[in-house]
């Protein structure tokens, strides 16, 4: 059976995880913003960034429960407006257990987002693996972005970014909102399919994305604070290393999805593993500007392939059951390295704190080569 193309539905998706993108991504620029200006410690600084994925594995699971109470659209606009919210509080706050709070309900937005733009355009897609790379190329397109918003946006007034940040959610929420998310299939009692959790290669590639995901948001997270408190880049040029790290993931994800395309994705995440952890390493071994962006760009390009190719590789187990547990529980390593970075770093200082990062990177290599040595022995019995 042929299967059918909701292109609204798919474009939708594409835009909203643009939007993500910006708001996601801009948890570090703003941290490191709101850490000049109140004066809180490296502690907090994890804290707020480990909140934010906290409410990201929280919307994960309600992405998949809300649905059957207040159905799949209107479970989509109340988690999501975490977005606009959040970052408006943020905006409009100095005192930390607010900050806390809209840290949270900004990691809600982008839990929610992430696991309905993969559905959105997931099920939209003839081939998975290119509709994935092309989905998170819109979002590192997003990221891109960021810092110039935030930068001319703070040239107005302290906190005039995180305003702009809150009308992107905003706008977000505007799209969810627009679009038809009622299932075709609803009139039919149909059960959910869990014999994916008798899946090794499905844990697997969760504990992938759970060292990708501890990987790309601590550094993603914590990269200006580094760079201006080790005084490797200061100013406005730390700022735009985020631009550099997405700017690396957009050009890799577009080759991958049109010029490149992975033909063996075990293979391919081996190579990718071994890119992250050399590369890292050599960040942070140099101390000087120019080697330490040329080593950013080489390692985000190294990563930048990870997360989409192995949320692809689930292949048929792929479903709103399994993206519910498969996502969520890989976001919990989004939570758990940014607060131990932030342990680290007050009694050790940052760079001991970053350097905690390279046990994700070597955790990404070795379960890659489980899932290719997975799915070598399942070629065999085959």
């Amino acid at each position: 059976m042929e299967q059918r193309i909701n292109v609204k539905q798919r474009n939708i998706g594409f835009y909203t995880f643009f939007i993500s993108g910006i708001g996601a991504i801009s948890s570090g620029i703003v941290v490191s913003m709101l850490q000049e200006q109140i004066g809180f410690a490296y502690a907090i600084t994890g804290t707020l960034l480990s909140l934010m994925s906290i409410g990201n594995l929280i919307a994960g699971f309600a992405t998949g429960i809300l649905p059957g109470f207040i159905g799949r659209k209107n479970a989509v606009l109340l988690l999501t407006a975490g977005y606009g919210v959040g970052y408006l509080a943020m905006a409009s706050f100095s005192q930390v257990p607010i900050l806390m709070a809209a840290f949270f309900l900004a990691g809600i937005g982008k839990g929610c987002t992430i696991n309905t733009c993969t559905i959105l355009v997931g099920d939209n897609s003839k081939n998975r693996i290119v509709g994935m790379n092309f989905l998170h190329s819109f979002y590192a397109f997003g990221a891109l972005l960021c810092p110039f918003l935030i930068v001319q946006a703070s040239r107005l007034a302290p906190r005039a970014a995180m305003v702009v940040l809150g009308v992107c959610g905003v706008s977000m929420w505007l799209a969810f909102a627009s679009v038809d998310m009622s299932d075709g299939n609803r009139s039919k009692k149909q059960k959910t399919d869990w014999s994916f959790l008798h899946e090794q290669k499905f844990w697997l590639l969760t504990a992938l994305l759970f060292f990708q995901n501890a990987t790309e948001t601590s550094v993603i997270g914590w990269l200006v604070t580094y760079f201006k408190g080790s005084g490797i880049l200061t100013g406005t040029y730390s700022t735009y290393t985020v631009t550099v790290t997405w700017f690396a993931t957009l050009i890799i994800r577009l080759l991958i999805a049109f010029v490149f395309p992975v033909k063996d994705a075990g293979t391919a995440m081996i190579k990718m593993g071994i890119g992250c952890t050399v590369f890292y390493a050599g960040l942070m071994c140099v101390s000087s500007q120019w080697p330490a962006i040329i080593l950013l760009f080489a390692f985000a390009a190294a990563m930048a392939g990870m997360n989409p190719t192995a949320v692809a590789s689930a292949g048929r187990m792929t479903s709103a059951a399994s993206m519910g547990i498969m996502l969520p529980a890989a976001s919990s390593g989004a939570i758990i390295m940014p607060w131990i970075i932030g342990i680290v770093a007050e009694r050790f200082g940052i760079r001991a704190g970053m350097a905690c990062i390279i046990i994700p990177c070597i955790g990404m290599l070795l379960v890659s080569m489980a899932v290719r040595y997975v799915e070598n022995k399942t070629e065999f019995n085959a």
